[in-house]
């Protein structure tokens, strides 16, 4: 394919040939980056996707800030919030850096990722440092890094890789799917040990991609099958061994740093135990049910319109409400109607993702933005449900509110993600710019978007 550069308004503009006609691409300067090919109309990301992502960094300052009251020193209150501020920071500047790149070149590099945060997430099992009474995070460079977060988003990739290969009318091709299963099996197999809420949202991941990809019954339900016997298996294999002291885990759950091997099986038994007996009232409050109850206090003392940010009681009494019951804080501070609208603007985020997954002429650009958006929101909703006491005790962060570099730096990795889909992917109607797609995209991902606009050929 001959390249010319013409010099254009003092900046270099690379001539392409696509069937035998030259299209102008303009350099990363004019609004494209790496093999730019959109119109400088289309050099902009979409602002919808901006101002969710923006609203939500807000609060989760305001609020990380508000929950942070059994961080704070005498020396300095604003540590808590500097340390997160930081974080959103640098996640800021994922989110700009990945917006600029081709979401084409996003594919190349998906099993490099998913193989690095495979090999952290097994080495994290067997030296890995003890966070909250779990042996869940390496500590590198003076940096703590939590792998099961990075294996969610590397998931997610690859998924939207295959489906995008093995897209076809109304379904998935039998190869893609078998794919889809394995990569599946292995990485939730491997994270069960950081809490099967992982192996759920990874499995939940997929089957919705399967269904965005129009997948038929017969596959689906055999996958289905699959999923639930390798659930079955883990479970069993983790829960009917000989009972152990949960006592024993709790002792070690202050020792955030130490590096020791930590069994949380009894813990895990006994929180499955009680979220099935349900919460007596009558109750005492124990090292084993504070967590539920004072999150419950959080929750009624907010009440319709809240208490305020800042002005929450349960903050210093309820454990890791920075973090895992971040979202109790929420409702506290701005009560059930700001709970409710925090809520909104995550589905807001799943439906604008759709929107723009429509409007994509390819399927892989659709299984992309759909995937990251249905990790994000599913992942906060699997929060909520944990706080509100709809599922049992387990660790999941809000995304991009909750503390937590390793989380905070994925979660802008999946935003960047969805701002270089929705800057670049080419929607139906421009057909020079859907030929110069499909030169960009590697070959294999030329399948057409079967759930929106099919291109022109």
């Amino acid at each position: 394919m001959p390249v010319t550069k013409t010099p254009v308004a003092e900046k270099l503009i690379i001539s392409e040939t696509v069937d035998g006609k030259k299209i102008a691409t303009p350099d990363s300067d004019s609004g494209t980056t790496f093999g730019g090919n959109i119109k400088k109309s289309r050099s902009k990301s979409d602002p919808y996707l901006w101002g969710i992502y923006l609203m939500l960094l807000m609060v989760g300052i305001v609020e990380l800030f508000s929950a942070s009251s059994s961080e704070v020193t005498s020396t300095n209150v604003y540590n808590p919030l500097i340390r997160h501020a930081i974080f959103l920071g640098i996640g800021f500047i994922i989110v700009l850096g990945l917006q600029r790149i081709h979401y084409g070149y996003i594919s190349r590099f998906a099993w490099m990722f998913a193989i690095l945060s495979l090999g952290l997430l097994i080495l994290s099992s067997i030296i890995g440092i003890n966070i909250n009474g779990a042996q869940r995070a390496l500590r590198i460079a003076g940096f703590t890094i939590q792998p099961a977060e990075m294996v969610k988003l590397a998931v997610v990739v690859i998924l939207a890789t295959i489906l995008g290969r093995y897209q076809r009318p109304g379904d998935v091709a039998t190869p893609g799917v078998v794919q889809v299963a394995l990569v599946v099996i292995v990485f939730s197999g491997l994270t069960w040990r950081n809490g099967l809420t992982n192996m759920l949202l990874i499995m939940g991941v997929s089957i919705s991609m399967f269904l965005i990809g129009g997948i038929k019954w017969k596959k689906l339900l055999l996958v289905l099958a699959v999923y639930g016997v390798l659930g079955a298996c883990l479970v069993g294999f983790k829960y009917l061994a000989p009972d152990h002291n949960e006592f024993d885990n709790l002792q070690t759950a202050g020792a955030n740093t130490e590096q020791v091997k930590v069994d949380r099986t009894g813990t895990q038994k006994g929180r499955l135990a009680r979220y099935l007996e349900g919460t007596n009232p009558e109750d005492p409050i124990d090292d084993l049910n504070r967590q539920v109850i004072f999150s419950k206090f959080a929750q009624a003392h907010g009440g319709i319109l809240g208490r305020g940010p800042g002005n929450s009681r349960e903050t210093a009494r309820l454990p890791l409400a920075f973090s895992d019951y971040i979202y109790s804080i929420i409702v506290e501070d701005t009560g059930l109607v700001g709970g409710i609208l925090l809520m909104a603007t995550y589905l807001l985020l799943l439906g604008r993702a759709g929107r723009i997954a429509y409007r994509c002429s390819r399927a892989f650009p659709a299984f992309l933005i759909l995937g990251c958006a249905v990790l994000i929101v599913f992942q906060a909703l699997v929060h909520m449900a944990i706080v509100t006491a709809l599922f049992p005790v387990s660790g999941q962060p809000l995304p991009l509110i909750s503390k937590g570099g390793t989380s905070v730096l994925v979660m802008s990795a999946a935003i960047g993600i969805m701002m270089s889909v929705s800057r670049y992917a080419v929607r139906s109607g421009d057909k020079k710019q859907m030929k110069v797609e499909a030169h960009v995209l590697p070959a294999d991902l030329h399948a057409a978007n079967a759930t929106g606009y099919t291109p022109a050929e």
